[in-house]
């Protein structure tokens, strides 16, 4: 069937040099960004999977020993500061380097961090640098990639918050495949290796960006304000808004990022609390048909997310391969790789004789979901049914709400003040896929108003803002998490997942009543 041409996206592309090639119709350009970010996310979750249960395991293990509250402490200190840096990180790009030398320093920096934190064995502080290294490279990355993504589309776009999502199935399919294949390392063999694993597919996602940059056109070349061709007008276009509807749109900007806020307290449990309940409180170790069963759906998860993003690697390899050659050769030699790591896996699970699943491999629930269900999400919000950000923002909330429900039914039968229980792995795997859901409604289509109603002069800014909700978010669910004992001991584990829920229910309530202001105050931006 014959790919139906978007003119205005063409035309929008044209104007910033950028390559009109089409995969799946949308740039091709959105995919080597999708690449490049599936695999800074593999070493950032391949290392988040393993950071709690490392700190917290035996020193007999491997482990430093740290208790449940000291580990969370540092859990909370670390992802606050890496969703902190990009609001600096989007300064320096917008001033000093512009978007793709950011992006480059960025992943330079964090593949030393990987390297560093390998290192661990040999002498702690390496590990305190290599968290150093992660947070300062974090900074230059993220904000500026996600803001080339909102660039390569103009904001009348319907296809927008659609390329936003399947770049979002990127982020996830790099979070699957580095809580999977650094997890089972980091646990089963060593944890060095798994640290040092996460770093190796850093290095080849900088290297496939790099090889592509002419695709982009000048999206990301110069910083703003050194004169950037096409840049200049769109400014002028800008001076053209009113001044009440810019302060509009951005009050909107805010109160999405508050409500982020509460959605993220509540979902980054999954590295912290939601980890030392698999680890403390969930039956892991399976016997008979349960472990036979577990086997294939283990098998199933590694191998089926390699296949459909190999697929969409073919796809892109049909458009650029011939014009950005090393770009496909590093990203072909990267799934090679993972296919192996992936394979040796399975067969070692299916010849071992005792089935134990390891903390680390609840995390990939999350991801997976996502990969399997974000074109689903995408083709709903497009053709069924599309409310505004608001309405999708507390439809996030409610559903993160609803996982840590079932969470506290699931731990009810938890004695109060219990170290220790076997609850059935059913209850992790349905908070994953209610969170997964309501990230679905809430993450990508963030990042999409935060590109359509931010003036563009200041974008890699306010994504730095974006990002620096989520780090507040993140430093709350480390607090938070560190009480999970306490709380377990004077109430109960269920009482704890009770109160984790209200909170992102109570904001997505407030933000229901709210949402006809909130349309009205984005002056014409769906």
């Amino acid at each position: 069937m014959t790919e139906v041409k978007d003119d205005v996206l063409v035309n929008h592309l044209a104007k910033q040099g950028v390559d009109d090639k089409m995969v799946l119709g949308h740039p091709a350009s959105l995919f080597v960004l999708f690449f490049t970010e599936m695999w800074e996310r593999f070493s950032y979750y391949g290392m988040r999977a393993l950071l709690t249960v490392f700190l917290v395991s035996e020193i007999t293990k491997g482990g430093w020993g740290w208790s449940n509250e000291e580990a969370m402490s540092l859990y909370g200190w670390y992802t606050m500061l890496v969703y902190a840096t990009p609001l600096l990180g989007g300064i320096i790009a917008d001033k000093l380097t512009g978007y793709k030398k950011a992006i480059l320093l960025g992943a330079l920096v964090m593949t030393l961090g990987h390297a560093s934190m390998a290192l661990e064995g040999f002498d702690k502080n390496f590990f305190y640098l290599g968290l150093l290294f992660m947070i300062l490279g974090n900074g230059l990355f993220k904000p500026n990639i996600s803001s080339m993504v909102g660039q390569l589309y103009p904001n009348t776009s319907a296809k927008k918050d659609a390329g936003y999502t399947i770049f979002y199935m990127g982020i996830n399919a790099g979070a699957f495949l580095g809580s999977l294949l650094c997890g089972y390392l980091g646990e089963k063999i060593g944890w060095h290796y798994g640290f040092g694993l996460a770093g190796v597919f850093m290095f080849f996602g900088m290297l496939q960006f790099f090889f592509a940059q002419k695709i982009f056109g000048i999206i990301g070349d110069q910083p703003k304000g050194k004169g950037i061709i096409g840049e200049t007008k769109k400014e002028e276009e800008e001076e053209h808004t009113p001044a009440n509807v810019v302060r509009d749109r951005l009050i909107v900007v805010a109160v999405l990022m508050v409500a982020s806020i509460f959605f993220f307290f509540a979902f980054e449990q999954a590295g912290g609390s939601m980890s030392i309940f698999a680890k403390d409180f969930t039956q892991r170790v399976l016997v008979g048909s349960a472990a036979t069963t577990f086997k294939w759906i283990d098998a199933a998860l590694t191998i089926l997310p390699i296949l459909i993003v190999t697929y969409v690697l073919y796809s892109l390899a049909k458009k650029i391969a011939g014009k950005y050659p090393l770009t496909i050769f590093f990203t072909a030699l990267s799934f090679l790789a993972i296919t192996f790591l992936g394979l040796w896996k399975v067969q070692r699970e299916f010849t071992s004789l005792e089935t134990e699943v390891t903390v680390s491999w609840f995390q990939i629930l999350n991801a997976f979901f996502i990969v399997t269900l974000a074109s689903s999400f995408s083709k709903f919000w497009e053709r069924v049914w599309n409310p505004t950000g608001p309405v999708k923002f507390a439809l996030g909330l409610l559903l993160v709400g609803i996982g840590f429900v079932a969470l506290a039914y699931g731990s009810m039968s938890i004695p109060q003040g219990a170290k220790t229980a076997s609850v059935s792995m059913i209850w992790l795997v349905l908070a994953y896929f209610f969170h997964t859901t309501g990230e679905l409604c809430l993450s990508p289509v963030g990042l999409s108003y935060v590109s359509k109603l931010s003036p563009k002069k200041f974008l890699g800014l306010i994504f730095g803002f974006w990002f620096l909700a989520s780090a507040i978010a993140n430093k709350l669910a480390g607090v938070t998490g560190g009480l999970i004992d306490k709380i377990a001991e004077n109430f109960s584990m269920s009482t704890f997942f009770l109160i984790i829920a209200a909170l992102p229910v109570g904001a997505a309530l407030l933000l229901l009543i709210f949402s006809p202001l909130l349309k009205k105050m984005m002056h014409g931006i769906n």
